[in-house]
Protein backbone atom coordinates (compact mmCIF):
# COMPACT_ATOMS: atom_id res chain seq x y z
CA UNK A 1 0.00 0.00 0.00
CA UNK A 2 1.08 3.37 -0.73
CA UNK A 3 -0.10 6.33 0.30
CA UNK A 4 -1.50 8.80 -2.33
CA UNK A 5 -2.26 12.06 -0.14
CA UNK A 6 -1.98 12.78 3.19
CA UNK A 7 -1.60 16.11 5.50
CA UNK A 8 0.24 16.61 8.89
CA UNK A 9 0.32 19.35 11.17
CA UNK A 10 3.49 19.46 13.43
CA UNK A 11 3.05 21.42 16.41
CA UNK A 12 6.20 22.59 18.50
CA UNK A 13 8.34 19.28 18.77
CA UNK A 14 7.53 17.44 15.47
CA UNK A 15 6.44 13.71 15.74
CA UNK A 16 6.81 11.49 12.49
CA UNK A 17 3.38 10.90 10.41
CA UNK A 18 1.78 8.23 12.03
CA UNK A 19 -0.85 5.78 9.49
CA UNK A 20 -4.32 5.68 10.70
CA UNK A 21 -5.46 1.88 11.72
CA UNK A 22 -6.00 -0.89 9.00
CA UNK A 23 -9.56 -1.70 8.24
CA UNK A 24 -7.71 -4.91 6.51
CA UNK A 25 -4.47 -6.42 5.73
CA UNK A 26 -2.60 -3.93 3.87
CA UNK A 27 -5.31 -1.70 3.46
CA UNK A 28 -6.00 2.03 4.88
CA UNK A 29 -9.66 3.18 5.54
CA UNK A 30 -10.40 5.29 2.49
CA UNK A 31 -10.85 8.51 3.59
CA UNK A 32 -10.03 8.44 7.33
CA UNK A 33 -9.47 11.36 9.23
CA UNK A 34 -8.02 11.11 13.23
CA UNK A 35 -6.34 13.07 15.83
CA UNK A 36 -3.99 12.13 17.61
CA UNK A 37 -2.23 13.23 21.28
CA UNK A 38 0.94 11.53 22.00
CA UNK A 39 3.52 12.25 24.49
CA UNK A 40 6.59 14.79 23.53
CA UNK A 41 9.11 12.30 24.85
CA UNK A 42 7.89 9.69 22.33
CA UNK A 43 6.17 7.15 24.67
CA UNK A 44 2.98 5.23 23.67
CA UNK A 45 0.74 5.98 26.76
CA UNK A 46 -1.97 8.13 26.80
CA UNK A 47 -2.60 7.76 22.75
CA UNK A 48 -6.47 8.49 21.93
CA UNK A 49 -7.92 8.49 18.64
CA UNK A 50 -10.98 10.47 17.73
CA UNK A 51 -12.67 9.85 14.20
CA UNK A 52 -14.00 13.32 13.24
CA UNK A 53 -12.17 15.32 10.63
CA UNK A 54 -14.18 18.16 13.33
CA UNK A 55 -11.86 17.49 16.12
CA UNK A 56 -8.45 17.79 13.92
CA UNK A 57 -7.45 21.21 15.06
CA UNK A 58 -9.70 21.86 17.59
CA UNK A 59 -9.65 18.86 20.10
CA UNK A 60 -7.78 19.40 23.61
CA UNK A 61 -4.96 18.04 24.04
CA UNK A 62 -3.74 17.17 27.54
CA UNK A 63 -0.72 18.96 29.00
CA UNK A 64 2.54 17.71 27.66
CA UNK A 65 1.20 16.83 24.84
CA UNK A 66 0.83 17.26 21.35
CA UNK A 67 -1.36 16.76 18.27
CA UNK A 68 -0.79 15.38 15.62
CA UNK A 69 -3.75 14.84 12.41
CA UNK A 70 -3.68 12.87 8.92
CA UNK A 71 -6.28 11.67 5.95
CA UNK A 72 -4.89 8.62 4.40
CA UNK A 73 -6.22 7.84 0.73
CA UNK A 74 -6.37 4.17 -0.39
CA UNK A 75 -3.84 4.02 -3.21
CA UNK A 76 -5.27 0.96 -4.46
CA UNK A 77 -9.02 2.82 -5.31
CA UNK A 78 -7.11 5.04 -7.66
CA UNK A 79 -7.11 4.77 -11.28
CA UNK A 80 -3.83 3.06 -13.00
CA UNK A 81 -4.05 4.92 -15.74
CA UNK A 82 -4.29 7.80 -13.25
CA UNK A 83 -1.06 6.83 -10.98
CA UNK A 84 1.04 4.88 -13.87
CA UNK A 85 3.16 8.25 -14.54
CA UNK A 86 3.36 9.61 -10.90
CA UNK A 87 6.97 10.26 -10.29
CA UNK A 88 8.47 10.06 -7.07
CA UNK A 89 7.23 12.73 -4.45
CA UNK A 90 9.91 15.57 -4.19
CA UNK A 91 9.84 17.24 -0.38
CA UNK A 92 10.11 21.17 -0.42
CA UNK A 93 10.34 23.09 2.61
CA UNK A 94 9.19 26.59 3.08
CA UNK A 95 10.55 28.69 5.86
CA UNK A 96 7.95 31.70 6.83
CA UNK A 97 5.41 29.55 5.39
CA UNK A 98 2.60 31.90 6.74
CA UNK A 99 4.08 35.18 5.28
CA UNK A 100 2.30 37.11 2.38
CA UNK A 101 4.58 35.33 0.22
CA UNK A 102 4.07 32.14 0.87
CA UNK A 103 -0.03 32.79 0.53
CA UNK A 104 0.45 33.53 -3.31
CA UNK A 105 3.70 30.52 -4.07
CA UNK A 106 2.27 27.50 -1.96
CA UNK A 107 -1.20 27.20 -4.08
CA UNK A 108 1.55 27.89 -6.91
CA UNK A 109 3.59 24.78 -5.65
CA UNK A 110 0.80 22.70 -5.34
CA UNK A 111 -1.00 22.99 -8.05
CA UNK A 112 1.73 22.12 -10.43
CA UNK A 113 2.39 25.02 -11.70
CA UNK A 114 5.44 25.20 -10.80
CA UNK A 115 7.17 21.39 -10.81
CA UNK A 116 5.39 19.98 -13.64
CA UNK A 117 1.83 18.82 -13.60
CA UNK A 118 3.15 15.50 -13.56
CA UNK A 119 5.84 15.72 -9.85
CA UNK A 120 3.92 14.80 -6.96
CA UNK A 121 5.02 17.27 -3.58
CA UNK A 122 5.35 16.93 -0.06
CA UNK A 123 5.10 20.67 1.84
CA UNK A 124 6.90 20.83 4.68
CA UNK A 125 5.97 24.18 6.12
CA UNK A 126 8.12 25.98 9.00
CA UNK A 127 6.36 29.13 10.77
CA UNK A 128 7.31 30.07 14.31
CA UNK A 129 5.65 30.42 17.94
CA UNK A 130 3.97 33.12 17.09
CA UNK A 131 2.56 31.87 13.56
CA UNK A 132 1.20 28.60 14.66
CA UNK A 133 -2.46 29.13 14.39
CA UNK A 134 -1.95 30.91 11.10
CA UNK A 135 0.46 27.69 9.97
CA UNK A 136 -2.80 25.61 10.61
CA UNK A 137 -4.87 27.75 9.11
CA UNK A 138 -2.63 27.85 5.65
CA UNK A 139 -2.85 23.86 6.28
CA UNK A 140 -6.61 23.57 6.06
CA UNK A 141 -6.44 26.13 3.11
CA UNK A 142 -4.17 24.04 1.10
CA UNK A 143 -6.81 20.56 2.01
CA UNK A 144 -9.97 22.54 0.90
CA UNK A 145 -8.29 23.55 -2.57
CA UNK A 146 -8.00 19.59 -3.67
CA UNK A 147 -4.77 19.61 -5.23
CA UNK A 148 -4.47 15.86 -6.59
CA UNK A 149 -0.44 16.59 -6.71
CA UNK A 150 -0.26 17.43 -3.30
CA UNK A 151 0.42 14.10 -1.12
CA UNK A 152 1.27 15.77 2.35
CA UNK A 153 1.50 18.49 4.13
CA UNK A 154 4.17 18.77 7.35
CA UNK A 155 3.80 22.36 10.02
CA UNK A 156 6.55 23.04 12.48
CA UNK A 157 8.66 25.53 14.16
CA UNK A 158 12.30 23.78 14.43
CA UNK A 159 14.26 23.71 11.36
CA UNK A 160 15.75 20.49 12.15
CA UNK A 161 12.40 18.59 11.79
CA UNK A 162 10.73 20.54 9.09
CA UNK A 163 13.82 20.48 7.03
CA UNK A 164 14.29 16.53 7.32
CA UNK A 165 14.71 14.80 3.65
CA UNK A 166 14.09 17.83 1.95
CA UNK A 167 14.79 17.99 -2.15
CA UNK A 168 14.13 21.72 -1.93
CA UNK A 169 14.26 24.58 0.50
CA UNK A 170 12.51 27.69 -0.14
CA UNK A 171 13.85 29.77 2.65
CA UNK A 172 11.91 33.05 2.49
CA UNK A 173 11.24 33.85 6.24
CA UNK A 174 13.84 36.69 7.57
CA UNK A 175 13.46 39.37 10.24
CA UNK A 176 12.44 42.95 8.61
CA UNK A 177 14.15 46.13 9.30
CA UNK A 178 12.78 48.11 12.42
CA UNK A 179 12.86 51.50 13.29
CA UNK A 180 16.14 52.83 13.55
CA UNK A 181 17.90 49.49 12.29
CA UNK A 182 21.21 49.67 10.60
CA UNK A 183 22.41 47.57 7.93
CA UNK A 184 25.45 46.11 9.81
CA UNK A 185 22.60 45.03 12.48
CA UNK A 186 20.39 43.27 10.42
CA UNK A 187 23.31 41.94 8.55
CA UNK A 188 23.51 40.27 12.13
CA UNK A 189 20.68 39.15 13.37
CA UNK A 190 19.47 37.62 10.03
CA UNK A 191 22.73 35.67 9.66
CA UNK A 192 22.44 34.65 12.38
CA UNK A 193 19.01 32.88 11.44
CA UNK A 194 20.43 31.72 8.00
CA UNK A 195 23.44 30.15 9.90
CA UNK A 196 21.15 27.96 12.04
CA UNK A 197 19.41 27.07 9.22
CA UNK A 198 22.16 26.01 7.26
CA UNK A 199 23.28 24.17 9.57
CA UNK A 200 20.00 22.39 10.30
CA UNK A 201 20.19 21.37 6.13
CA UNK A 202 23.59 20.22 6.78
CA UNK A 203 22.28 17.39 9.02
CA UNK A 204 19.16 16.66 7.71
CA UNK A 205 18.20 17.46 4.38
CA UNK A 206 18.90 15.43 1.41
CA UNK A 207 22.48 14.93 0.13
CA UNK A 208 21.55 16.68 -3.20
CA UNK A 209 19.09 19.45 -1.79
CA UNK A 210 18.79 23.21 -3.82
CA UNK A 211 18.33 26.11 -1.53
CA UNK A 212 16.55 29.19 -2.49
CA UNK A 213 17.13 32.29 -0.56
CA UNK A 214 14.51 34.90 -0.82
CA UNK A 215 14.88 36.47 3.10
CA UNK A 216 17.40 39.66 2.64
CA UNK A 217 20.03 40.23 2.27
CA UNK A 218 19.66 37.51 0.13
CA UNK A 219 22.89 37.14 -1.21
CA UNK A 220 24.81 37.21 1.64
CA UNK A 221 22.29 35.51 3.67
CA UNK A 222 22.83 32.81 1.14
CA UNK A 223 26.69 32.75 1.28
CA UNK A 224 26.20 32.13 5.68
CA UNK A 225 23.99 29.75 4.81
CA UNK A 226 26.02 27.93 2.57
CA UNK A 227 29.21 28.32 4.68
CA UNK A 228 27.03 26.85 7.46
CA UNK A 229 26.31 23.50 5.31
CA UNK A 230 29.56 22.26 4.13
CA UNK A 231 28.43 18.55 3.46
CA UNK A 232 25.74 19.87 0.56
CA UNK A 233 26.99 21.43 -2.86
CA UNK A 234 28.11 25.21 -2.91
CA UNK A 235 26.54 25.07 -6.84
CA UNK A 236 23.56 24.00 -4.75
CA UNK A 237 22.70 27.37 -3.29
CA UNK A 238 20.57 30.45 -5.04
CA UNK A 239 19.80 33.62 -4.25
CA UNK A 240 16.16 35.48 -5.61
CA UNK A 241 17.09 37.88 -8.54
CA UNK A 242 14.24 36.68 -10.53
CA UNK A 243 12.14 39.49 -9.26
CA UNK A 244 14.66 41.82 -10.56
CA UNK A 245 14.98 40.40 -13.91
CA UNK A 246 11.40 40.18 -14.40
CA UNK A 247 11.34 44.04 -13.30
CA UNK A 248 13.73 44.91 -15.90
CA UNK A 249 12.09 43.15 -18.60
CA UNK A 250 8.71 44.98 -17.80
CA UNK A 251 10.59 48.27 -18.08
CA UNK A 252 12.48 47.66 -21.13
CA UNK A 253 9.02 46.79 -22.71
CA UNK A 254 7.22 49.02 -21.95
CA UNK A 255 9.99 51.97 -23.24
CA UNK A 256 10.11 49.57 -26.56
CA UNK A 257 6.43 49.46 -26.91
CA UNK A 258 7.11 45.38 -27.03
CA UNK A 259 5.84 42.75 -25.16
CA UNK A 260 7.57 41.80 -22.47
CA UNK A 261 7.97 38.21 -24.28
CA UNK A 262 10.45 39.80 -26.54
CA UNK A 263 12.55 40.50 -24.17
CA UNK A 264 15.30 38.16 -24.29
CA UNK A 265 19.03 37.33 -22.58
CA UNK A 266 18.00 39.99 -19.41
CA UNK A 267 20.09 39.19 -16.77
CA UNK A 268 20.98 40.50 -13.12
CA UNK A 269 24.82 41.01 -12.17
CA UNK A 270 25.22 41.27 -8.65
CA UNK A 271 23.67 41.95 -5.32
CA UNK A 272 20.29 42.22 -4.63
CA UNK A 273 19.96 45.53 -3.89
CA UNK A 274 20.42 49.35 -4.96
CA UNK A 275 23.93 48.26 -6.89
CA UNK A 276 22.27 45.76 -8.97
CA UNK A 277 23.42 45.66 -12.20
CA UNK A 278 20.41 45.38 -15.06
CA UNK A 279 22.28 44.54 -17.91
CA UNK A 280 20.76 45.88 -21.08
CA UNK A 281 24.08 45.94 -22.61
CA UNK A 282 23.55 42.02 -23.56
CA UNK A 283 20.14 42.04 -23.16
CA UNK A 284 17.90 41.76 -26.72
CA UNK A 285 14.23 43.24 -27.64
CA UNK A 286 12.97 41.11 -30.75
CA UNK A 287 16.18 39.77 -31.26
CA UNK A 288 18.24 42.65 -31.34
CA UNK A 289 20.55 44.38 -28.74
CA UNK A 290 18.45 46.70 -26.46
CA UNK A 291 20.87 49.95 -27.60
CA UNK A 292 20.16 48.93 -31.04
CA UNK A 293 16.22 49.63 -30.58
CA UNK A 294 16.13 51.54 -27.38
CA UNK A 295 18.63 54.43 -29.04
CA UNK A 296 18.37 56.56 -25.75
CA UNK A 297 21.56 55.62 -23.86
CA UNK A 298 20.93 57.77 -21.32
CA UNK A 299 17.74 56.71 -20.38
CA UNK A 300 19.49 53.40 -20.08
CA UNK A 301 22.39 54.42 -17.72
CA UNK A 302 20.15 57.37 -16.13
CA UNK A 303 16.71 56.26 -15.70
CA UNK A 304 15.75 52.59 -16.03
CA UNK A 305 18.87 51.32 -13.99
CA UNK A 306 18.04 52.86 -10.99
CA UNK A 307 14.15 52.20 -12.17
CA UNK A 308 14.90 48.69 -11.72
CA UNK A 309 16.75 48.69 -8.65
CA UNK A 310 14.32 50.87 -6.50
CA UNK A 311 10.88 49.32 -7.69
CA UNK A 312 10.79 48.34 -4.23
CA UNK A 313 10.46 51.16 -2.63
CA UNK A 314 8.13 52.64 -5.26
CA UNK A 315 5.61 50.23 -4.95
CA UNK A 316 5.61 50.44 -1.08
CA UNK A 317 5.09 54.42 -1.81
CA UNK A 318 1.90 53.46 -3.93
CA UNK A 319 0.28 50.48 -1.83
CA UNK A 320 2.15 50.96 1.28
CA UNK A 321 3.25 47.07 1.35
CA UNK A 322 6.22 45.25 0.15
CA UNK A 323 5.81 43.27 -3.07
CA UNK A 324 4.55 39.76 -2.15
CA UNK A 325 2.50 38.28 -5.28
CA UNK A 326 5.24 39.10 -7.67
CA UNK A 327 7.88 38.02 -5.61
CA UNK A 328 5.96 34.88 -5.36
CA UNK A 329 5.78 34.47 -8.88
CA UNK A 330 9.46 35.33 -9.42
CA UNK A 331 10.55 32.33 -7.58
CA UNK A 332 7.95 30.20 -8.92
CA UNK A 333 10.02 31.84 -12.44
CA UNK A 334 13.55 30.62 -11.04
CA UNK A 335 12.25 27.01 -10.27
CA UNK A 336 10.76 26.52 -13.03
CA UNK A 337 14.01 28.20 -15.01
CA UNK A 338 16.05 25.41 -13.88
CA UNK A 339 13.24 22.98 -14.55
CA UNK A 340 12.57 23.77 -18.17
CA UNK A 341 15.61 23.69 -20.72
CA UNK A 342 16.76 27.38 -21.77
CA UNK A 343 15.69 28.27 -25.38
CA UNK A 344 18.98 29.02 -27.34
CA UNK A 345 19.96 32.14 -27.18
CA UNK A 346 18.66 33.43 -23.49
CA UNK A 347 19.41 33.18 -19.50
CA UNK A 348 17.73 33.69 -16.90
CA UNK A 349 19.71 35.71 -13.33
CA UNK A 350 20.06 34.02 -10.53
CA UNK A 351 22.55 34.41 -7.28
CA UNK A 352 25.50 31.46 -7.56
CA UNK A 353 28.47 30.86 -6.16
CA UNK A 354 31.25 32.06 -7.80
CA UNK A 355 34.53 30.04 -7.53
CA UNK A 356 35.36 29.33 -10.80
CA UNK A 357 32.95 32.09 -12.34
CA UNK A 358 34.84 33.43 -15.95
CA UNK A 359 34.06 36.98 -14.80
CA UNK A 360 37.03 37.73 -12.78
CA UNK A 361 34.42 38.17 -9.94
CA UNK A 362 36.03 37.48 -6.44
CA UNK A 363 35.58 33.46 -5.80
CA UNK A 364 33.88 33.00 -2.81
CA UNK A 365 30.36 35.36 -2.66
CA UNK A 366 27.18 34.59 -3.94
CA UNK A 367 26.82 36.84 -6.50
CA UNK A 368 23.79 36.99 -10.19
CA UNK A 369 24.74 35.96 -13.49
CA UNK A 370 22.98 34.79 -16.38
CA UNK A 371 22.85 31.27 -16.12
CA UNK A 372 21.12 28.41 -18.44
CA UNK A 373 19.86 25.40 -17.31
CA UNK A 374 19.46 21.81 -19.57
CA UNK A 375 16.00 21.75 -17.52
CA UNK A 376 17.24 18.53 -15.12
CA UNK A 377 17.20 21.27 -11.96
CA UNK A 378 20.83 21.78 -12.00
CA UNK A 379 22.34 25.27 -14.50
CA UNK A 380 25.84 26.91 -15.98
CA UNK A 381 27.37 30.10 -15.90
CA UNK A 382 27.06 32.10 -19.50
CA UNK A 383 30.52 32.63 -20.20
CA UNK A 384 29.97 34.62 -23.63
CA UNK A 385 28.47 37.99 -22.68
CA UNK A 386 29.56 41.09 -23.82
CA UNK A 387 31.33 43.33 -20.82
CA UNK A 388 31.98 46.91 -22.13
CA UNK A 389 33.80 49.62 -19.89
CA UNK A 390 30.31 51.15 -17.85
CA UNK A 391 29.28 47.45 -17.20
CA UNK A 392 32.32 46.31 -16.01
CA UNK A 393 32.36 49.43 -13.54
CA UNK A 394 29.38 48.61 -12.62
CA UNK A 395 29.98 44.90 -11.84
CA UNK A 396 33.01 45.77 -9.86
CA UNK A 397 30.50 48.75 -7.43
CA UNK A 398 27.82 45.75 -6.75
CA UNK A 399 31.16 42.83 -6.14
CA UNK A 400 32.93 45.76 -3.54
CA UNK A 401 29.73 45.82 -1.98
CA UNK A 402 28.85 41.97 -1.85
CA UNK A 403 32.29 42.06 -0.13
CA UNK A 404 32.00 44.66 2.38
CA UNK A 405 28.82 42.26 3.29
CA UNK A 406 30.83 39.08 3.57
CA UNK A 407 33.08 40.84 5.82
CA UNK A 408 30.51 42.22 8.50
CA UNK A 409 29.37 38.99 9.14
CA UNK A 410 32.73 37.07 8.89
CA UNK A 411 31.70 35.86 12.56
CA UNK A 412 29.07 33.89 10.75
CA UNK A 413 31.20 31.90 8.44
CA UNK A 414 33.27 29.27 9.53
CA UNK A 415 36.88 29.51 8.29
CA UNK A 416 36.22 33.19 7.69
CA UNK A 417 39.93 35.11 7.35
CA UNK A 418 38.13 38.68 8.14
CA UNK A 419 35.25 39.83 10.32
CA UNK A 420 35.47 43.59 10.31
CA UNK A 421 32.02 45.64 9.44
CA UNK A 422 32.91 48.44 7.14
CA UNK A 423 29.35 49.26 5.86
CA UNK A 424 28.69 52.90 6.13
CA UNK A 425 26.07 53.34 3.10
CA UNK A 426 23.06 52.03 3.18
CA UNK A 427 21.66 50.71 -0.47
CA UNK A 428 19.32 47.82 1.22
CA UNK A 429 16.16 47.55 -1.58
CA UNK A 430 13.29 49.52 0.61
CA UNK A 431 10.72 47.53 2.26
CA UNK A 432 12.36 44.37 1.25
CA UNK A 433 14.48 43.83 4.47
Amino acid sequence: MQQVAASTAFIGSALPLRRAPSNRAGRLPRASLVCRAQKQDGQTGGKRLVASSAATLDAPVEEGYQSVWTASYDFDNESPELTKSWKKTMKVAVTGAAGQISNHLLFMLASGEVFGRDQPIQLQLLGSERSREALEGVAMELEDSLYPLLREVQLGIDPRQVFEGADWALLIGAKPRGPGMERKDLLDINGQIFAEQGRALNDVASRDCKMLVVGNPCNTNALIGMANAPDLPKRNWHALTRLDENRAKCQLALKSGKFYTSVTNMTIWGNHSTTQVPDFVNAKIGGKRVPAVVKDVQWLKEEFTPKVANRGGALIKKWGRSSAASTAVSIADHLRSLYTPTPPGDCFSTGVYTEGNPYGVDEDLIFSMPCRSDGDGDYEIIDDFVIDDWLQAKIKETEEELLKERDCVGHLIPGATRAVCMITEDTMLPGEA
